[in-house]
C-alpha cells in the first residue's frame, strides 16, 4: 500500500513538470494605453509631385539668324529688361539709321516749306488791302491768294511726310528688336541652346524646337502634385497641408492648396488623377529650394482636437481591437466606433475608455483573443 502511494506521489509530481515545463508561455505583447490628442484626416498625392516657379518661360528670337551677343550663361540671374541674345541685324541697323535720316529731313523741309506758306499768306493779305482802295486788279488778287493756298496745301503735305517717316522708322525699330531676346522678369537662366556665331531659328508650326533661354523667376514657388480622383471631391482651395521632399527630409513645409485643376488626367487607363497646387507659405524658405525638386503633399481634409484616439495600426477588420485585461493578463477582441483617421492615428467614438490598453504588435505569431500575454513597455502617447 505505501509503495502505490509512493508510486502515485511520483506520477503526479512528474505530470505537474511536465506540465509546467510544456505549459504555454504567455506571448510578449506591445500595448497602446488609448489617450487623447489630435487626429486628422488626410489624402496625399499618388505620385511623386514637383516644385515648380510661379513664372517660368522658355524664350525663343521671333526671327532666325545668327547670334552675335551671348550675354549670360547658365545660372546667371538676370534683371527685367536686361538683353540675353542679340542676333546679327547690321542690315537692320542700317534701315533705322536710313529712316531716322528721313524723319530728320522732312522735320528741315517743313520748316522751309511752311515759312515760304506763311509769307505767301501774308502776301495775299497785302494784295487783298491794296485791291480794295483800287491798286491792285482783282486778278492778281486772286493770283496771290491761289499761291497762299498752294503753298499751305505744301506745308500740310510735308507735315504728312513726317509722319509717313516716323512709321516707317518705328517699323525698322520693330524689325529690329526681333533680333533681340530681353527678360520679360528678374530670374535666374535654366538653360541655354546655342553658343555665339551659331544660328538659331524659331519654332515652325508643328515642329518643337528647343527654345534658346529657359528662364526661371525663383522668388515664386509652389507644389504642383497629382492626387487620386476618387480624392478630388473632399479637396478644396485653402485647405491646408504639409510638404515634404527627399532632398530636405528632416523638414516640413507648411501650405495651402491654391488651385485644383477642373479636369482629370488619365496617365494610364487605371491612373486617373487630378493636379493639385500647393501655395508654400513661408516665402523664406524658397531660399533653400530649387526648381524641379521631388515633392510629396498631405493634405488635410478635418482635424480634431483632443480626441480619443488609438494607432491605425492596432485596428483589425471590422473595425475591432485586442484590448488588454490586467486581471487576466489575457486579451479579448472588442468592436468599437471610428471616427477621423488616417495612416497614424484613428479617432474612437465609441468602445473603448481612456486609459484602456491595446495591442499594437498584431503581426506577431499567435496574437489573438484569449490568449495570455506579458506586457512590453507601453509606448508613449
Amino acid at each position: 500500500m505505501q509503495r502505490i502511494f509512493i508510486l502515485f506521489v511520483a506520477v503526479v509530481f512528474i505530470g505537474t513538470g511536465l506540465w509546467y515545463v510544456s505549459r504555454p508561455k504567455p506571448l510578449s505583447v506591445a500595448l497602446y494605453e488609448v489617450g487623447a490628442g489630435t487626429v486628422e484626416s488626410t489624402v496625399a498625392n499618388t505620385r511623386a509631385g514637383a516644385i515648380e516657379a510661379c513664372q517660368r518661360t522658355r524664350l525663343s528670337p521671333i526671327i532666325g539668324g545668327r547670334i552675335a551677343y551671348l550675354g549670360v550663361k547658365k545660372g546667371d540671374h538676370v534683371k527685367k529688361g536686361q538683353t540675353l541674345i542679340q542676333l546679327w541685324n547690321d542690315d537692320q541697323q542700317a534701315q533705322v539709321s536710313l529712316a531716322a535720316s528721313q524723319v530728320e529731313s522732312a522735320r528741315k523741309r517743313v520748316g522751309e516749306v511752311c515759312v515760304l506758306a506763311e509769307n505767301a499768306e501774308r502776301e495775299a493779305g497785302r494784295m487783298a488791302k491794296l485791291r480794295l482802295r483800287g491798286f491792285v486788279s482783282v486778278g492778281a488778287e486772286e493770283k496771290a491768294h491761289s499761291e497762299a493756298m498752294s503753298r499751305r496745301a505744301a506745308c500740310e503735305s510735308v507735315r504728312t511726310d513726317i509722319v509717313q517717316a516716323q512709321a516707317r522708322l518705328n517699323v525698322s525699330k520693330t524689325e529690329q528688336g526681333k533680333t533681340t531676346l530681353i527678360a520679360p522678369f528678374d530670374g535666374v537662366v535654366a538653360d541655354i541652346v546655342g553658343e555665339l556665331g551659331e544660328y538659331t531659328t524659331p519654332s515652325p508650326p508643328g515642329v518643337a524646337t528647343p527654345p534658346v533661354i529657359d528662364l526661371i523667376d525663383t522668388s515664386c514657388l509652389y507644389v504642383e502634385a497629382p492626387m487620386d480622383e476618387v480624392d478630388a471631391p473632399r479637396i478644396v482651395v485653402g485647405q491646408f497641408a504639409r510638404v515634404t521632399l527627399d532632398a530636405l527630409p528632416n523638414q516640413i513645409l507648411n501650405g495651402h492648396v491654391r488651385r485644383v485643376a477642373p479636369y482629370i488626367v488619365a496617365v494610364e487607363k487605371q491612373a486617373r488623377t487630378v493636379d493639385i497646387e500647393v501655395a508654400l507659405d513661408d516665402e523664406a524658405q524658397f531660399k533653400q529650394l530649387l526648381v524641379g525638386y521631388s515633392a510629396d503633399v498631405e493634405i488635410v481634409l478635418k482635424r480634431q482636437e483632443n480626441a480619443l484616439r488609438i494607432p491605425t495600426s492596432a485596428i483589425l477588420e471590422g473595425a475591432k481591437v485586442l484590448v488588454y485585461q490586467p486581471d487576466t493578463h489575457q486579451l479579448t477582441e472588442r468592436k468599437i466606433n471610428t471616427g477621423v483617421a488616417n495612416w497614424e492615428f484613428t479617432e474612437v467614438l465609441g468602445g473603448l475608455k481612456q486609459g484602456e490598453k491595446i495591442v499594437t504588435s498584431l503581426e506577431r505569431e499567435g496574437i489573438r483573443a484569449g490568449v495570455s500575454v506579458v506586457p512590453e513597455k507601453v509606448p508613449e502617447n
